[in-house]
């Protein structure tokens, strides 16, 4: 395994608050699904991996999510560093594919976001790199004085998706009205994903009449969240996906858990409750979404 980016400073922050072990692994599905939105570097980094850690720490985990019916990943980049790790490793494992990006809670720490976001480009172009994200828009953590810088890196984003043919995957948190806007404004790319989608079912009801992809995590199975349930029940299956966001948004019951990949059939189970759908029909619309959105992985 090639050398891991080592984590910021928040990351780091967080990784002294994760606590726990690994949860029990679930019933694993019938028919496999992929995890859309993962994060391999940062879960080694802040958790470690489940079961028996002699070996390769990526290949347990994706060993782990193979045991669970979960067939595929696609490894998440926050930054250049990460970024350029999630391109390394889906070169050379069949399982994994990468997206690259800037968080948007990173472009307005950049001293040359220019740079930056041509180093992504340079990445953008590898042909295991199917997607560009998580780019977007955050008005949680970053406040009035990032925002411009948020917003541009964005609107960059949306342009390398564009000019490369690859997927945008999307971080929005309390950003719903912007995102589309800047999306509408620029001119959406053929596959948009929203990740750990965070909005209502009206904000979802949005998304699906532009052909957006709505991508649930553990976040769905919260008792809390009632707004996505209702969100996800108006999801069509065709415009559906599932992820971790690991190794954090660990579904009930082991919320506050460290969170991986083969955990994700206890969203699925939830999804399929929620849609009324058969479990083992909605995994199988979930899987020709990923390959419909990302291609094939091998």
């Amino acid at each position: 395994m090639s050398h891991m980016p080592s984590p910021s400073e928040s990351r780091r922050k967080k990784e002294s608050r994760r606590s726990g072990e690994f949860p029990p692994a679930p019933e694993p599905l019938a028919v496999p699904v992929f995890d859309s939105h993962t994060h391999l570097d940062l879960t080694i980094q802040e958790a470690g991996v489940p079961g028996d850690t002699a070996g390769d720490p990526v290949d347990a985990l994706v060993d782990a999510a193979a045991k669970s019916g979960v067939d595929r990943l696609v490894q998440v980049g926050v930054d250049v560093a990460s970024s350029r790790w999630g391109a390394d490793l889906a070169e050379r494992h069949g399982a994994v594919l990468a997206a690259v990006a800037l968080h948007p809670n990173e472009a307005p720490r950049l001293s040359d976001l220019d740079e930056a976001l041509r180093e992504i480009e340079s990445l953008a172009a590898r042909p295991r790199v199917r997607g560009v994200g998580e780019t977007g828009l955050d008005t949680f953590r970053t406040g009035d004085d990032g925002r411009a810088a948020q917003e541009e890196s964005f609107r960059a984003h949306i342009a390398i998706a564009k000019r490369y043919g690859k997927a945008l995957i999307i971080h929005d948190r309390d950003a719903h009205a912007d995102v589309l806007r800047v999306l509408d404004s620029e001119g959406a790319p053929d596959r948009v994903v929203l990740h750990c989608f965070s909005g209502d079912a009206e904000f979802a009801a949005e998304c699906v009449r532009r052909g957006y992809y709505l991508s649930f995590a553990g976040t769905v199975t919260f008792a809390s969240a009632g707004n996505l349930r209702e969100a996800a029940a108006i999801t069509p299956p065709g415009q559906m996906m599932v992820e971790t966001d690991a190794p954090y948004l660990t579904p009930i019951p082991y919320r506050g858990r460290p969170n991986a990949s083969y955990l994700v059939p206890l969203t699925m189970r939830l999804l399929a409750e929620t849609t009324g759908t058969d479990l083992d029909t909605l995994c199988a619309a979930i899987s020709a979404n990923g390959e419909a959105v990302f291609g094939s992985w091998r």
